[in-house]
């Protein structure tokens, strides 16, 4: 009984004393009269009960078990109340018959008394048979009282032979019977109901339930993100949340029919330390999902962002150095989900042994057993392989490297017995062991294997082999990065990104990646990437750089691996510098020669660039869903070709005069009997444009430059689907004046869409051609007819002054309003040396409502001129980079400029109101 694990009940709620209160109302007044008082009574014995619970969980804030039992208890009494009032003074009866019986029970997470503080009150009433009027009067009269005590009640009221019916063709209903606790009336009947459940619904469906529920279990799992390392995990449904746990509890109990979770034990399924991590995780989880109901003042079992501070906070987590609280928290919960996705692999691991034994004992094949062949001296047996004896390990520590390695090599799985074995063992890794060459050679030769290695390297993870192998890798073991970017934990995101490498190598991601599936045949060393993507992430979390701490890393641990001098070099390079391709391929101008002539000076190689090109793609793709995309893809290839031109001949194969000739000459085929606007409108545009836009953007621009000069149109705004980039091309044509550029922006942001490039031209003749690349909040292209006429018009209405920007703007919510759990604070840089011809602005700050529209009011305001603009977004950070110039077209030097220009910045970046004037034109 629960009670039992309940210290001082009775100032949770005193039972005894509330019905003698209750029996001397319904004395004195009538029990109809006496009605109000009574359910005030309970009211308030609710409220003192939980705000008891409430101080103890504040006091003990992880004994989550203490609190979920305390909230069923607090309930039991209620019922068991409510019950003997309403039997004894509602509707009492002298003598009642056979049919006039009742019997409650707790069912769902009631039923295992794990009530979260605002869990639904789960309860059946089991009748004999069906319309006795005195069990319907009771059950009514119990459910009016329930709901005048504000509980969210789900009930059931059922026959016996109507519950039976019902369980043996609803999977829930089951479920629910399987778990059930009697609470209060006809214990008889309870029993009854019992005994028949396991007798004609549960014997001969073991088999059926437990893929049921697997299957239930696998489709849960696919809902919530298939993986326990998702940031903004599910608590009770999540993977490696409640619902696991529970899911281990029935499937035991309904084959072996245990009453306890720690009965596992004795039918062989958990060995008594994973019950103890059994119930660790689970009083964890319970807790976190108590203070998470308390928090929000309902049932809550999302773990967001803004609540993961506030749980974090109510259950004493400090800020480390290099780990905020809340990182803490997040680790620990995620070790939590780990360990609990350890315990399942292992406990259905054993439960289809069990049925595999019975088949192999009754079926065609009874008493014939296939022989296991012996692989380096393990067992290798149905497509498993195991460690021959108990002290394996113990013999040779270097072979828990060694069986992970062969079952990648030759697609094994590991025998679950071995897995608990190596689990165990993994205490006699130590410092011999890693520098034992044998066993670095092994681990390798995993890393890099050639079938899947990702799904291997889990399962070390999992048995945690692996982090005590590479102790560096240990450290960063389930670690989030409290932010919106990243999608899973250090050492989820790294594994990932190890599977996509060798999916690339195997051509499984050729359509999404070719160019990358032609590279990594091309490199010198496979094994040294492997490395480099292992360790790029290594040391995140240690209060400094983690670029150049984990380049730091890289050069203690690849002489130890065996790796050569060489390869050594090159990935404490490649982790050195694994954000540089993307931040350059994103936040620079990829038309300004300096850009690539910098970043080819720090690669200095086509090895290295080789590398760096596949790690990037990797360490992108393996952020989360989504983050990889198209506008991505094109951008760091345009990156590798110039980088790689640039590289092989050691110069730009073409001038700059011989550029533009080249492209008017591509234009002037593309455009076929147009072709005469090249020469006749493309000579008022400067080279800057010709090497700056893509060729189809120029015929695009020239054609309808021409026909809006043609018209005498004032304004031309074309808008169409851009599939080489995966977004919307916006090109805009109107007389040029201070301020278009944030016009324009804010006229897009007004249509609902984002702007991830900007290139702003102006024509000889005082005319501004700019061109925008826009998404969607969720990062597609606007290609709809009604997306594109709104974007059409939103633009013409901020540039002809019909609307007031900044108000409406102010009005637009952010979609992703989670930002707002972040703190960022503002960050203004400014580089004299990136570009020769401009001032490369960048600013760092929290994403929200027309940023850029902001920012470029901001440097409008500050008399700059804005040549291009690069959109990037890290989750809840924006860092928008502008390409500028003074109004003379000199670069912006003078300190007390900068100093300026950055104060309006700031200020744009920061500002929360949500309405200012617009100035006047």
């Amino acid at each position: 009984m629960i009670s039992l694990t309940i210290p001082d009940q009775r100032t949770i709620i005193d039972r005894r004393a509330l019905a003698e209160r209750i029996e001397a109302l319904a004395a004195d007044k009538g029990a109809l009269k006496a009605r109000p008082e009574i359910v005030a009574i309970l009211k308030q014995a609710l409220e003192d009960g939980r705000a008891e619970i409430a101080r103890r969980l504040e006091e003990h804030p992880a004994q989550g078990h203490q609190c979920v039992h305390g909230q069923s208890f607090l309930i039991d009494q209620v019922i068991r109340l409510i019950h003997d009032h309403v039997i004894a003074h509602v509707y009492p009866v002298a003598n009642r018959s056979a049919a006039e019986r009742l019997t409650i029970l707790a069912v769902g997470g009631y039923g295992r008394a794990e009530m979260a503080p605002h869990s639904d009150v789960d309860i059946a009433f089991i009748t004999p048979t069906r319309r006795a009027p005195w069990c319907e009067q009771v059950i009514e009269a119990m459910l009016y009282f329930l709901w005048d005590l504000s509980l969210k009640v789900g009930h059931s009221s059922r026959t016996v032979d109507d519950t039976l019916r019902m369980a043996r063709d609803d999977l829930t209903i089951r479920t629910a019977l399987l778990e059930s606790r009697f609470i209060w009336g006809d214990r008889a009947l309870y029993e009854e109901c019992g005994a028949r459940f396991w007798n004609e619904v549960v014997k001969g469906s073991e088999r059926q339930f437990l893929a049921e529920k697997l299957e239930e279990r696998n489709a849960r799992h696919k809902r919530m993100g298939d993986s326990r390392y998702v940031v903004e995990p599910n608590i009770k449904d999540g993977k490696g949340g409640l619902r696991d746990l529970q899911t281990l509890y029935w499937i035991g109990k309904y084959i072996h029919r245990v009453s306890t979770a720690s009965e596992l034990v004795d039918v062989g399924l958990l060995t008594r330390n994973e019950y103890r991590s059994f119930r660790r995780a689970e009083g964890y989880l319970l807790a976190v999902r108590s203070h998470m109901h308390m928090i929000t003042g309902r049932a809550e079992d999302r773990l967001t962002f803004d609540l993961q501070r506030q749980v974090a906070e109510r259950m004493n987590f400090k800020d480390r150095p290099g780990k905020s609280a809340v990182e803490r928290f997040m680790q620990f919960y995620f070790l939590q989900a780990k360990r609990v996705g350890s315990l399942t692999g292992v406990f259905l691991a054993h439960i289809d042994d069990e049925f595999a034994h019975k088949r192999a004992k009754s079926g065609f094949f009874a008493g014939w057993k296939q022989k296991p062949r012996v692989l380096k001296g393990y067992r290798v047996f149905g497509g498993r392989i195991a460690a021959p004896s108990d002290d394996w390990f113990k013999k040779d520590p270097v072979r828990l490297i060694e069986i992970f390695q062969l079952a990648e090599e030759h697609s094994l799985e590991i025998h679950p017995e071995t897995m608990r074995q190596a689990n165990r063992d993994s205490v006699l890794i130590k410092d011999e062991v890693r520098d034992d060459p044998r066993a670095n050679a092994l681990f390798v030769e995993l890393l890099s294997g050639r079938n899947d290695p990702e799904l291997v390297l889990r399962w070390m993870n999992e048995a945690g082999v692996f982090g005590r192998f590479v102790p560096d890798f240990g450290r960063v073991n389930a670690q989030m990065q409290f932010d919106m970017y990243h999608h899973y934990t250090v050492d989820e995101h790294t594994i990932r990104a190890i599977g996509l490498l060798s999916q690339i190598e195997k051509g499984q991601l050729k359509a999404d990646h070719p160019r990358s599936t032609r590279l990594i045949h091309k490199i010198a060393s496979r094994r040294a990437l492997y490395v480099a993507v292992l360790l790029h992430d290594i040391a995140k979390g240690r209060g400094g750089d983690h670029s150049v701490l984990g380049a730091e890393v890289a050069h203690e641990l690849c002489p130890r691996f065996g790796l050569s001098e060489v390869e050594t070099d090159l990935v404490a390079w490649l982790v050195l510098q694994h954000l540089l391709m993307s931040a350059t391929a994103q936040k620079r101008d990829l038309t300004d020669p300096k850009t690539i002539e910098d970043f080819v000076t720090e690669v200095q190689s086509l090895e290295r660039l080789r590398n760096l090109m596949l790690l990037t793609v990797v360490d992108i793709r393996a952020v989360g869903p989504g983050t990889w995309n198209s506008w991505k893809r094109q951008l760091i290839g345009e990156l590798y070709d110039s980088a790689q031109e640039r590289l092989r001949l050691g110069h730009v194969r073409h001038g700059r005069k011989e550029r533009v000739s080249a492209k008017k000459r591509i234009v002037a085929e593309n455009l076929g009997q147009q072709s005469d606007v090249v020469e006749r409108v493309g000579e008022q545009f400067g080279d800057a444009y010709w090497i700056a836009e893509a060729e189809d953007v120029i015929a695009q621009n020239l054609v309808q430059y021409d026909a809006a000069r043609s018209r005498g149109d004032q304004l031309s705004i074309a808008c169409e689907y851009y599939e080489a980039r995966g977004a919307t091309l916006v090109s805009v044509i109107a007389a040029d004046h201070p301020g278009l550029f944030y016009r324009i922006a804010g006229g897009i942001h007004l249509a609902g869409a984002n702007i991830i490039d900007a290139r702003i031209h102006t024509s000889r003749s005082g005319w501004a051609l700019d061109n925008f690349l826009v998404q969607d909040p969720l990062g597609n292209p606007f290609r709809e007819e009604g997306q594109i006429a709104r974007l059409e018009k939103s633009i013409a209405d901020a540039l002809g002054n019909r609307i007031e920007l900044v108000p409406k703007l102010a009005q637009r919510p952010l979609p992703r309003s989670r930002a707002g759990a972040f703190e960022v604070a503002p960050r203004v840089t400014f580089d004299n040396k990136a570009s020769n011809r401009f001032t490369v602005v960048e600013v760092n700050a929290r994403d929200r409502s027309a940023l850029l529209n902001r920012l470029a009011r901001a440097l409008f305001e500050s008399n700059l001129m804005v040549n291009s603009a690069h959109i990037t977004n890290y989750g809840e950070r924006a860092a928008d980079t502008f390409y500028v110039t003074d109004l003379t077209g000199e670069k912006v030097t003078a300190r007390a400029r900068l100093e300026e220009i950055e104060r309006r910045l700031l200020e744009a970046a920061s500002d929360q109101r949500q309405a200012e004037l617009e100035p006047a034109q």
